[in-house]
């Protein structure tokens, strides 16, 4: 099965130097679309319809933000998909797929094959904000960073309690801070408006965090272009 890339650039989880680009041809039965203006390009593709798959990258959004919803009989040739990553943390090697209901078997099985052969893993879920491992991992970081604020203990014995007690490499705490606590907050952010659940509610320190993340962009551009004398009445 080939595949060719339609790339806007900015992509959150591949380099151009990476096997999914590398492995592309121009003949193709397949196009992967990549980058921050992967839906724009969606729209813009004019023969979608006689490729047997259309990958289309997605950030927080759902694949009905792109392809509309019917009736909950949407799905054909169209996928999207994510290569997970935590924040500023190097990508994983995981790729959740995202289906509609009447996604094409065929193009499903085309998707998987195109992102193994590039050497990753494929988890295929349904069309919803956050995918599998955001609507899983946020509410226990938010339930942390809460336990944190309450004084239950200190960061370092969270972190340690819950690497040695529960097997994992790394501490929560220590986690969201290495990866920005800002992005936990427009990732949480995210997901508590698309469902409501008080679960994905920006915790206190994710919202200082972005706050403080703010005003230093802010701050950094005052300082770029700063306001004439005379003219900031």
């Amino acid at each position: 099965m080939t595949y060719s890339i339609i790339n806007t650039g900015n992509s959150n989880g591949f380099e151009d130097d990476h096997a999914l680009l590398k492995n592309a041809a121009r003949n193709d039965d397949a196009v992967v679309i990549l980058g921050a203006e992967s839906g724009k390009a969606f729209r813009e593709l004019r023969d979608a319809a006689t490729k047997t798959a259309v990958l289309i990258e997605l950030n927080g959004e759902c694949l009905g933000v792109h392809t509309g919803e019917s009736r909950g009989t949407e799905g054909g040739n169209v996928l999207g998909f994510a290569r997970f990553r935590l924040g500023t943390a190097a990508p994983t090697n995981l790729v959740e797929l995202v289906r509609q209901p009447r996604t094409s078997d065929t193009a499903l099985a085309v998707a998987k094959s195109i992102f193994e052969n590039a050497g990753l893993q494929v988890a295929a879920c349904g069309d919803f904000s956050g995918r599998i491992i955001d609507r899983l991992v946020r509410p226990y970081y938010n339930a942390a960073l809460t336990r944190l604020d309450e004084g239950l203990a200190t960061a370092d014995d969270l972190d340690t309690t819950l690497k040695l007690g529960l097997g994992y490499p790394e501490g929560p705490i220590s986690l969201l801070e290495r990866t920005g606590l800002a992005y936990h907050f427009e990732v949480t952010e995210e997901l508590f408006e698309a469902y409501g659940d008080a679960a994905y509610a920006p915790s206190r320190r994710a919202r200082v965090a972005h706050a403080r993340a703010v005003a230093q962009q802010q701050s950094q551009s005052d300082a770029l272009f700063p306001i004439p004398p005379g003219n900031g009445d």
